[in-house]
């Protein structure tokens, strides 16, 4: 009798291990496609801040800009990055978050490997990418349009955009954690787009305004946003201005940040 066949234990192919930009660039893609079935996210996103500049451009020309130091090109160009980051990053990013909630999908991601931050950034990056991508087009088209020099102080443009896009990533998602509904994601965001584009100086510069009134919208989260990419584009930003406008940059990423950890929900609203 023929002992018995011994086992042979084939070994095994090392799980090849996954890195945190690995985890959100599939997750991205995940999102990238379903943000692109998203029929209204897309129009708001592409098509609204290609229109509203048009609004502010002549609105501006009833406007005294020479005394106030400014020109049309000055006003028109930051106002046309700041709707592109409304629209496209933050009003899109509360449907988004919200959507993903209602259907669970955040409650599973959280299960895998991804960790909170990754989830959100993942999340984001589509709408980010539309963001950056149109806002470079609309700065382009509104320099070629607008016979606009070339920026005098290119870094804080950057920083400007840099800084309006983690804002308004933070604040979607705060926004976001106080909707319940998918439905009423497309009223929630009202508030913030409203205030931003009347007292941000997107709509109306903020030179021009009453002096009391032009101090409280100074503090609002896009205004120094506003200021970084007029002063950039400008040069005129005296050094006491930049360190102000980055400073409360600073403190709104803070602040927004500390917001998403505080209220940001990750299961439906019951």
């Amino acid at each position: 009798m023929s002992g018995a066949q011994p086992t042979v234990t084939r070994p095994t192919a090392p799980r090849s291990a996954t890195t945190p930009a690995s985890r959100m660039a599939a997750l991205a893609r995940a999102e990238l496609t379903m943000y692109g079935r998203s029929k209204g996210t897309l129009f708001a996103a592409l098509f609204v801040p290609l229109v509203l500049p048009v609004s502010v451009a002549q609105a501006a020309d009833e406007m005294d800009l020479e005394g106030a130091g400014l020109t049309l090109g000055t006003v028109v160009l930051p106002a046309a990055i700041g709707f592109a980051l409304l629209f496209a990053v933050y009003s899109a990013l509360v449907g988004i978050f919200v959507t993903r909630r209602e259907e669970l999908v955040l409650k599973r991601l959280r299960t895998g490997e991804l960790r909170d931050t990754e989830i959100l950034a993942g999340s984001a990056l589509p709408a980010t990418a539309t963001g950056l991508v149109q806002s470079l087009l609309l700065m382009t088209g509104c320099a070629l349009l607008l016979d606009m020099s070339a920026p005098s102080a290119p870094h804080l443009i950057v920083a400007g955009l840099l800084f309006g896009v983690v804002i308004c990533v933070a604040l979607g998602a705060v926004t976001a954690g106080f909707t319940r509904t998918t439905e009423s994601a497309q009223v929630t965001p009202m508030p913030m787009l409203i205030v931003s584009m009347l007292g941000s100086g997107m709509t109306v510069p903020l030179e021009v305004l009453p002096d009391r009134i032009a101090a409280f919208c100074e503090l609002l989260p896009l205004t120094p946003v506003v200021t970084l990419l007029r002063g950039g584009w400008s040069g005129d930003l005296s050094a006491s201005d930049t360190l102000s406008a980055l400073g409360l940059a600073v403190a709104w990423t803070a602040l927004s940040v500390f917001a998403v950890r505080r209220w940001f929900r990750w299961e439906p609203r019951r």
